[in-house]
């Protein structure tokens, strides 16, 4: 128990920031010094948030190794990226060994000292934390625990020409995490599992979320359904025994307060399957589901904030879904029409739909969520 003077109360933080500067941009060629700067006050002994443990992601491009400065609140390291389709993507650990909960106040994201709202056409860049959750204020950091950062950057695969600045250019881009000392508004940050779990055909799947074989957003999991801590479990929960085919997708659910707020598709370019198909980039990649239709006196409609006024719901998610198959296949193996993009190359198929289906095929199995909100894996 901790108690201030009223008249000099002092609020402990800790403020993280991770900058990428000065990114140099010449026609076709992308350089890349990329900086993790922090800065940190401590005001009680017993409070103490800071960087541990930094991990380059395999398959990302040399570059000079990121270490932490003795105070353990900078990350300094610098890379270049000359190919489309290169990038550099690496993990940190904001850790609190102190004795006083901690939780995120502030989370900025700038480029050139302003907000960002969009990138540069050929640049990715995001942070989020390890299991792709997105940071967000009132996350709590307990006393003696952590959590993984995971910062991205790359040249994207599927530019044209046009999109490539003919003159060099500098960029600023900087995230910022504040943490403060915890109060009554710290809630646990969303968890992440994956499932794989067999749909029961049997069963009506129009029940609006009592169908117990899938999993619905909006709604717990159900105790029958067995959740994984990691992608390549529930994939191996869909092999079959013996000379079993390998099925290289899954489900990922993201769950807060014991409900599933956000559903994806899983899916594994192998590399191999790279390899074998000149455009293909090795991976794993997700596509985001959402629930866009709900019951209404016994009918299926769209939800008013997805209805597009002619019959037909609308996914803020498409764009970004387009954005991953192309990432994943290329856009030799791509194709669009009027209400779905689609990618396939021997052995695996995927593709997002404008209403709000996601899904990942290979042979006569496939796992998807659906616009109704519902997940699961199928025997076609």
């Amino acid at each position: 128990m901790y108690s201030y003077n009223k008249n000099k109360k002092k609020l402990n933080y800790m403020i993280l920031i991770i900058m990428i500067l000065v990114i140099s941009i010449g026609y076709a060629i992308l350089n890349t010094n990329l900086n993790i700067v922090g800065t940190g006050t401590i005001n009680n002994p017993t409070w103490n948030i800071h960087w541990e443990n930094v991990q380059v992601k395999t398959g990302s491009v040399s570059a000079t190794t990121p270490t932490i400065d003795t105070a353990k609140t900078t990350v300094n390291y610098s890379v270049t990226l000359t190919i489309p389709g290169e990038y550099f993507e690496f993990t940190v650990d904001a850790v609190n060994v102190g004795t006083i909960d901690g939780m995120i106040s502030v989370v900025s994201n700038k480029l050139n000292g302003t907000e960002i709202t969009t990138l540069p056409s050929y640049l990715e860049y995001k942070v989020t934390y390890g299991d792709g959750v997105d940071i967000a204020p009132n996350h709590l950091l307990s006393a003696g625990s952590s959590e993984k950062y995971k910062v991205h950057v790359g040249y994207k695969k599927d530019i044209s020409v046009s999109d490539i600045p003919s003159t060099a250019q500098t960029l600023n881009l900087s995230f910022s995490v504040t943490y403060v000392q915890s109060d009554s508004t710290a809630v646990a940050k969303p968890q992440t599992v994956y499932t794989a779990n067999i749909y029961d055909k049997n069963y009506d799947t129009m029940n609006a979320g009592t169908n117990t074989s899938l999993v619905w957003i909006g709604k717990s999991i159900p105790s029958g359904i067995t959740t994984f801590q990691t992608p390549e479990l529930a994939m191996a929960s869909l092999k079959e025994p013996t000379g079993g085919v390998d099925r290289p997708f899954f489900l990922k659910h993201t769950v807060s307060n014991n409900t599933v707020t956000d559903s994806y598709v899983g899916f594994v370019v192998t590399n191999e399957m790279a390899q074998a198909n000149p455009g293909m980039t090795a991976g794993t990649y997700y596509l985001k589901g959402k629930k866009t239709k709900k019951l209404v006196e016994g009918n299926w409609q769209c939800m008013s904030e997805y209805d597009d006024g002619n019959g037909s719901c609308i996914d803020p998610d498409y764009d970004t879904n387009k954005t991953t198959l192309l990432s994943a296949f290329g856009s030799s193996y791509c194709t669009e029409n009027s209400d779905n993009f689609g990618c396939s190359v021997s052995g695996l198929y995927a593709v997002a739909m404008s209403g709000g289906d996601v899904s990942a095929h290979a042979g006569a199995w496939y796992c998807g969520v659906s616009y109704y909100g519902f997940s699961g894996c199928f025997d076609a």
